[in-house]
């Protein structure tokens, strides 16, 4: 069975993130992205959650890339939660690592993330 409703992590591979850096990255951002949509479509929210909330993790080139996803998701009024981080070990202070869409419904996560390679 398909998941009608899912969440898409997108993490920079151009910066430097040890695994646990990058998981603990990611987290920050399902989290975000979870609560603002828990906020703003109730629905989609739960949904998700009644689905096993199915999180997909993909890779981005370059911060430039990370934000074209940002407005192409916000364009089809998908939730969104871009992660800074706050530079206390491995990264700069303020450094843009993910970006969180949804959760909301596959059908239009996909045109946004659909063609990007897996984690």
């Amino acid at each position: 069975m398909s998941q009608e409703f899912k969440q898409v992590i997108a993490v920079r591979t151009d910066i430097k993130m040890g695994k646990g850096k990058l998981a603990v990255q990611v987290a920050h951002a399902a989290v975000e992205a979870s609560s603002i949509t828990r906020s703003r479509n109730r629905t989609w929210h739960d949904r998700w959650k009644d689905e096993g909330q199915a999180k997909v993790a993909v890779k981005v080139g370059s911060l430039g890339q990370l934000h074209e996803l940002k407005r192409l998701a916000e364009k089809l009024d998908l939730p969104t939660a871009i992660i800074e981080d706050r530079g206390l070990t491995q990264l700069e202070p303020g450094t843009t690592t993910c970006l969180a869409i949804g959760p909301g419904p596959s059908s239009l996560i996909d045109k946004v993330t659909g063609n990007l390679k897996l984690l």
